[in-house]
């Protein structure tokens, strides 16, 4: 078992955020009209203008719980990508990894306890990410940087009247910054903990009054913080050569959880006339880094792990120690019988592999993240008339992606696991914006259609090579959609709002998964493969008799209407209360990951949700305190869960939950330099119906055979989740000094669909620190900070894999301390 870690208490109770929250619900109405208290100075808070309802609105007048940050705070907080958000927002939970999915830039995100923990290209996330208004169909490559960014919106809660196909928890909305008329440029550059080296630019280069441009280039560059190291316990072993086997690629690093990332963007704004614009944006990114830190936790030698060491030890099941591993593989079963291999000098595989130490491993195969992720978009704006608005945006993405990971923490390939993906996707929205009855009626109506086709290839390797999974597969979506959302003023203070969806999605795939050593053929006895042992065992294409599933295509269609209604209440010019009623919508699709022959490819069905949410947003004090509450209530069908089954990770229908819960946000100007802000979430996500068999086989019995049950918590779903961010700027004539902190507290969660003891994430406490030097004018800034102080350190991804016997994870990153210089010119 892997050592235990002490847990520091909670720093702050629980009943204090319940309170603040239920509190505040109770007590503003009667405190609407209060007069305001003399402000200590005078700045006042910011105001944020976003676009959640497809048209520019201060954040405080839209009726949806929304956290965005501004350019400003991203800077102050040193957030430089979509999952550092993660830990300023109330009930969302941003990861950097998914179970063996190997890279920093899979983003796993659940809104409200709703999300995708998987990158497989065959599903589709649970919360809907867009750049400037196009959608990022896949995870992989859904964390973006943010070097040049205007501000990013996270709206909470199902979006599928207007953000559509795969936004049932909610969205996450990254706005670019608009090329300025005035010749600028932004230059930093930042060293730290583990060799880090990032640098940073971007300029503007007007060429006239009406044709506007920026530039930005990015390089992010870290050494891995676990290390790889070797073997000693025992010598003179004998291990296969790390291009023994099919792979996506055979790259090493010393090290693990490192980064190596360099990006470009380009931006072009066209004001071609008074009443019509252009913009056309280019990206590219390019990763070359080592994989995810993978850390053995338990390997107590059952399942494939324990097949192989009967053949170690001479104790074989069937032909499978004693016939060539697979085609092209020059050594042989193995077996302790065979000189060729070294005789007994194999390596029984076990828990003498987990190093005690959770930076350190004795993987020895391949880990590697290279990805290249181009694309451009052109949205073009025209005023049809003074109250009409057209916007169109036509996106277009390409990506391509070859990982591996070595989880099984040992130089034997008990697990090897790699991928090579590519994909690429075209999408085009149209937006008619207006309004009317003078300015009573606002509405925004539209067209949209997506298109996406890909492929993946797997290479799996288990139980030393005895076991080697190959397979392809090759997908196409095609989604039309039209929609409409309007607000209509019934007096000057009660608004109603309503809205609506149709989506149809068409989607295809072909799976060619194959037993490439013949494992199943040789460990029934029934060897060397024949289409009549192809019949026997049930493999269901004699003709090729490897395969688990004929490679026939399927297709499966969808159509689906997502509706939204609601009041919204205007109390005071600084104070205004919501109610809505949403549905979200998760397509369904194909199980690909075989390690049994089945007739036919296993389906799973849709997500859906509906969701009720109050809410109150609130400014106090002469627009220097800001108070948002919210209260939501979800029913959450259908839900879409990673389960071990067998040797392979399966994708089904688990059944059905409820999630409730309730957040508050908060920031205070309290003058002489003092501001502090504050989070938080509650949420309690639990089964209420399970499907028959979603256990599987599966004994009920931690750590190995862990299985849900009703009343269950969902995966990623902590019942409370708080932070607190002062800030204190000190004047130093025409010059300034900044110290921020940022502290957030998560109550403890699951990281798996099984609710697995040992991949239990325990209550943590994540602490930053900065000082800021700011120069006169902000001509320049020097920045000294840390992150995660406490060195608290956790699980934030895991993989209980009973088949091949052994249990892994990825461990957040430890404390750093970095400086940053930034100039403006």
């Amino acid at each position: 078992m892997f050592p235990k870690r002490v847990y520091r208490s909670t720093l702050v109770g629980t009943a204090a955020p319940l309170a603040l929250i239920l509190g505040g619900l109770m007590s503003t109405a009667s405190a609407a009209e209060a007069p305001a208290a003399p402000a200590a100075d005078t700045a006042t808070l910011q105001e944020i203008v976003v676009t959640a309802e497809k048209r520019s609105e201060n954040v405080q007048k839209v009726p949806i719980a929304i956290t965005a940050f501004t350019a400003g705070a991203l800077q102050e907080k040193s957030i430089t990508d979509v999952s550092g958000l993660s830990r300023l927002t109330p009930n969302v939970n941003l990861d950097t990894a998914s179970p063996f999915g190997g890279a920093n830039e899979v983003l796993s995100a659940s809104i409200r306890g709703i999300g995708q923990d998987d990158f497989a290209i065959n599903l589709d996330p649970g919360v809907g990410v867009y750049v400037d208004g196009v959608y990022y169909a896949r995870t992989v490559g859904a964390n973006v940087n943010l070097p040049d960014v205007d501000r990013v919106e996270i709206l909470k809660g199902p979006q599928g009247t207007l953000f559509g196909r795969n936004t049932i928890g909610g969205a996450i909305s990254v706005v670019t910054r608009t090329p300025s008329d005035e010749y600028k440029a932004d230059i930093s550059a930042t060293f730290g903990s583990y060799n880090r080296r990032d640098f940073q630019a971007t300029v503007d280069i007007p060429i006239d009054e009406k044709l506007l441009t920026s530039f930005t280039f990015s390089s992010l560059n870290r050494d891995g913080y676990e290390k790889r190291i070797p073997y000693t316990a025992q010598t003179g072993y004998v291990s296969d050569p790390i291009n023994a086997f099919p792979q996506s690629g055979y790259d090493t690093y010393s090290t693990e959880g490192g980064q190596g990332q360099q990006a470009l963007r380009a931006k072009i704004l066209w004001k071609a006339a008074p009443n019509f614009t252009a913009t056309l944006t280019a990206d590219w990114t390019h990763v070359d880094e080592s994989s995810t830190a993978e850390s053995l936790l338990e390997a107590p030698g059952t399942g494939l792990g324990g097949l192989y060491n009967g053949c170690v030890a001479g104790a074989p099941i069937g032909l499978v120690c004693s016939s060539p591993r697979g085609p092209g593989i020059n050594a042989a079963g193995v077996t302790t019988a065979n000189p060729a291999i070294g005789g007994t000098n194999r390596l029984f595989y076990g828990n003498q592999f987990v190093t005690q130490n959770i930076d350190t491993t004795y993987s020895t195969g391949p880990d590697f993240n290279h990805m290249d992720v181009y694309g451009a978009a052109l949205t073009l704006d025209w005023e049809l008339a003074p109250h009409l608005d057209l916007k169109s945006i036509t996106g277009y993405r390409r990506m391509n992606w070859d990982v591996a990971i070595d989880p099984d923490g040992s130089p034997i390939d008990i697990n090897q696991d790699s991928q090579k993906e590519a994909q690429h996707q075209i999408s085009q929205e149209f937006q008619l914006n207006g309004d009317a009855f003078d300015g009573r009626l606002k509405y925004t109506g539209g067209l949209y259609y997506f298109n996406e086709g890909g492929f993946e290839d797997d290479y799996v390797t288990l139980a030393g090579g005895e076991l080697e999974i190959n397979g392809n597969d090759r997908i196409n979506t095609d989604s039309y959609a039209a929609f409409v959302h309007a607000s209509y003023e019934i007096t000057e203070k009660l608004t109603l709002i309503a809205g609506g969806r149709y989506s149809y999605d068409k989607k295809s795939i072909t799976v060619t998964q194959s037993d490439t050593n013949a494992f199943f053929y040789k460990l029934s006895g029934c060897y060397p493969v024949t289409a009549a042992c192809a019949t026997a065992i049930g493999f269901p294409v004699p003709s090729d008799p490897l395969l688990f599933v004929p490679n026939t295509p399927y297709s499966q269609d969808f159509s689906v209407f997502t509706p939204t209604a609601g009041l919204q209440y205007q109390i005071t010019s600084n104070m205004m209360t919501y109610f809505t009623y949403s549905q979200g919508y998760k397509d369904g699709g194909w199980t690909t990951r075989l390690t049994a022959a089945v007739p036919t490819l296993p389906s799973f069905g849709p997500e859906k949700s509906r969701t009720y949410e109050v809410g109150l947003k609130s400014q106090w004090f002469d627009r220097t305190l800001q108070l948002d509450l919210a209260g939501f209530y979800t029913d959450y069908d259908g839900i879409q869960l990673n389960f071990q089954q067998g040797l392979s990770p399966t994708i089904q229908n688990a059944g059905n939950a409820r999630i409730m819960g309730a957040e508050a946000e908060g920031n205070w100007l309290l003058g002489h330099g003092f501001s502090i802000q504050g989070t938080a979430g509650y949420m309690d996500a639990k089964y209420t119906y399970l499907e028959p068999g979603v256990n599987g086989t599966d004994t009920c019995v931690q750590p190995l055979s862990p299985c849900i049950t009703l009343g269950s918590k969902l995966p990623k779903t902590p019942k409370w989740k708080t932070s607190l961010s002062p800030q204190y700027v000190m004047d130093l004539g025409p010059s300034k000094l900044r110290f921020q902190l940022d502290w957030t507290h998560t109550a403890s969660m699951y990281n798996d669909s099984f609710d697995t003891s040992i991949l239990r994430r325990p209550d943590t406490d994540i602490v930053g620190i900065s000082a800021t030097f700011m120069s006169p004018h902000d001509r320049y800034e020097v920045v000294v900070g840390g992150t995660n102080i406490t060195n608290d350190r956790f699980l934030v991804t895991g993989n209980e894999d009973s088949a091949s016997g052994l249990l892994y994870g990825s461990y957040n990153a430890p404390s750093e301390w970095y400086v940053t210089l930034r100039g403006k010119f």
